[in-house]
């Protein structure tokens, strides 16, 4: 429906106002969600000659003698370039880029909002792994750091890898990684209320896509009894021959119990169910679920295990939505990361960042832990600085720092 019919342009005349058509949305959407502002002043002759020429000739000649000042005296330092092909945005799939900018420019108001970090929305209209690498790689030099968004799996693999070798800034897909920080964090907190460690735990991951992959990995890194991840064949096991080289790599580092056959088997004895896949699971799989299970079903809008069923078996929920308690919500990891990693300048986003990240994001809530709390809001302002703190330590520990 066309943006005029649900929401008239405000200069438009009260006859023309159909309250029954109105869509906050639209209103809301209105003419973007960002803007460019200055940070300096142009009020007379000399802040424009200060602000542009003749003064902005000596930071150029600067720079071109010294390439490190460029961090110093422009917003490269802090600026972000938020990139997608529109392929997997959301739960809308393949849209294409320009009807991804919306999402694109909310993701770059919460860099701002929860980070205090600049951020650019960019929409390319390609779709070929080598052109989206290349697109970025002859634009980087005017960023910080590049956060790949809603780009589809399993290219989104390939774009990060690629890239991250072409460039000497933080690339960081936030549908894997971000993802992947938020939930190792929430199943920390959950492990420890229940009165686990992470070693003891086996658990089960519906999804082999992006998101599934990052999880696993970095599961694995934080020592997770095991990790089986499941795509709509089941199981992903060495043993099957249908295989991705991304799903061979997989099998290569989960499931060291052998398992094979269905979601549903699987999830017999298991944990933890960490679904990042949509559909549904039968109410009988979740029941054959270990005692003080942990589920965490974040598909959106409709969880895989929905709330009420998930509470009659497990110790612990959490979900993707926002109107249920302990939201896995990516806005709690990549505001604070780039944050971090822009503050010493990080060449690159490691595991030992990521896995740092997700220790301070639980350490947050460590002492208010219940039910109900095992991840702090979005909206807890302890979130960004102790994950930018953390990233930035990280990021020196591993010598990917600059300063």
């Amino acid at each position: 429906m066309a943006a005029e019919i649900v929401n008239p342009r405000s200069d438009s005349g009260p006859d023309d106002t159909h309250g029954e058509f109105f869509d906050p949305a639209f209103a809301l959407h209105r003419g973007g969600k960002m803007e460019i502002r200055a940070t300096v002043p142009v009020r007379d002759r000399d802040d424009l000659s200060l602000a542009y020429t003749p003064g902005v000739a000596k930071v150029c000649s600067a720079i071109a003698d010294h390439p490190e000042l460029v961090h110093d005296y422009t917003w490269k330092s802090q600026v972000v370039a938020v990139v997608t092909d529109g392929s997997a945005v959301l739960g809308l799939g393949d849209i294409g880029a320009e009807a991804s900018l919306p999402v694109m420019e909310g993701k770059a108001i919460l860099f701002k909002q929860f980070g205090g970090v600049d951020a650019v929305p960019i929409a390319l209209d390609c779709r070929g792994v080598d052109e989206i690498v290349e697109t970025v790689a002859r634009l980087a030099p005017s960023f910080g750091g590049i956060n790949l968004e809603d780009i589809s799996a399993p290219r989104c693999f390939e774009v990060e890898r690629k890239l991250q070798e072409r460039v000497d800034i933080p690339v960081f897909h936030d549908d894997q990684h971000g993802t992947a920080v938020v939930t190792l964090a929430a199943l920390r907190n959950a492990a420890r209320l229940t009165g686990r460690a992470l070693g003891e735990l086996r658990a089960v991951i519906s999804g082999a896509g992006a998101a599934g992959v990052a999880i696993a990995r970095i599961l694995v890194e934080a020592g997770i009894g095991d990790v089986a991840v499941c795509d709509r064949k089941g199981v992903v096991s060495a043993d099957r021959e249908d295989l991705t080289d991304v799903k061979r790599d997989l099998a290569g580092f989960t499931n060291k119990a052998g398992l094979s056959g269905t979601l549903a088997a699987a999830l017999d004895g298991a944990d933890v169910f960490i679904g990042v896949s949509g559909g549904t699971v039968p109410e009988e799989a979740v029941a054959s679920m270990a005692k003080n299970a942990l589920i965490f079903a974040m598909a959106n809008p409709t969880p895989e295990i929905h709330p009420d069923v998930a509470h009659k078996y497990a110790a612990v929920v959490a979900t993707g939505r926002s109107d249920y308690p302990n939201q896995i919500n990516n806005v709690l990891a990549f505001p604070g990361i780039f944050a971090g990693a822009l503050q010493v300048r990080a060449s690159r986003i490691t595991e030992g960042m990521k896995l740092a990240a997700a220790e301070a994001l639980a350490a947050v809530v460590a002492d208010e832990l219940s039910a109900e709390c095992v991840i702090p809001s979005p909206f807890d302002e302890r979130v960004a600085p102790a994950v930018t703190a953390a990233v930035a330590a990280a990021a020196r520990a591993e010598g990917v720092a600059r300063r």
